[in-house]
């Protein structure tokens, strides 16, 4: 993997990093009396006054889990995870909520993976849905497998993936008022009524949400929300 250039290929500890995420930290002792979080990490960027909060946002609106990016995963850091994905599913189909999210991750009704998912450096989520008997399964039987170590799969793509498959798609919300930054890639909100009401700070043409190796554009069309009508200002046609 590090001949072919992949990023962190080498480490062991992101690999730890990536399982822990995935499957562990929700159960430690000092996360065990709380039902959400917010993950905050090193160096990001917070553009925006929230004004509200968004776990009480979350229970008030049978929500359970925020993310504000979606990107595409580097494909040869999981090139088995799908065909585990799909195990999965033909051994334990009672787990597929009857209004699942497959057509965001998947173009072919789960046949292969578009890669989309969101970017779990920001999630507002439910670790009650982590624990419950779905999700615990269905990490169980990918780690099972060893693919956190012997490929680098990242808990973006998995949490991404259990959510969509095993929640119903209205309990996934976009905070599309939330600017935020980690590394390059930024939600900077585009309409401008949000803009002002947030009292935003971040610079609109950084917006990610609908540049062309975000998974944008293809969210909203999923979900049949409508853009903000500026939208094509701001993106890769």
């Amino acid at each position: 993997m590090a001949s072919q250039g992949i990023i962190y290929a080498e480490m062991e500890s992101y690999r730890h990093m990536c399982r822990f995420n995935s499957g562990f930290f929700y159960e430690h002792p000092l996360m065990k009396q709380y039902k959400y979080y917010w993950r905050v990490e090193p160096d990001v960027n917070f553009f925006c006054n929230v004004d509200y909060d968004p776990f009480r946002y979350l229970r008030e609106n049978n929500k359970l889990y925020g993310f504000t990016i979606s990107i595409y995963e580097f494909e040869l850091t999981i090139e088995s995870l799908w065909g585990h994905v799909k195990e999965f599913i033909q051994k334990n189909p009672q787990y597929l909520d009857k209004n699942n999210f497959m057509d965001f991750l998947s173009n072919d009704g789960g046949d292969s993976y578009n890669l989309c998912h969101f970017w779990s450096n920001f999630e507002i989520a439910d670790m009650d849905f982590w624990r419950s008997e779905a999700y615990t399964k269905f990490f169980n039987y990918l780690d099972s497998t060893g693919g956190f170590f012997y490929e680098r799969w990242g808990d973006a793509p998995v949490h991404s993936i259990g959510v969509s498959l095993f929640a119903d798609r209205d309990q996934i919300h976009y905070f599309d008022d939330i600017g935020y930054n980690h590394g390059v890639y930024s939600m900077c909100p585009i309409d401008e009524h949000v803009w002002l009401d947030k009292k935003c700070s971040c610079e609109p043409n950084s917006d990610f949400t609908f540049r062309g190796y975000s998974c944008g554009q293809h969210y909203f069309k999923v979900t049949g929300k409508k853009k903000p009508d500026n939208w094509e200002q701001y993106a890769d046609l």
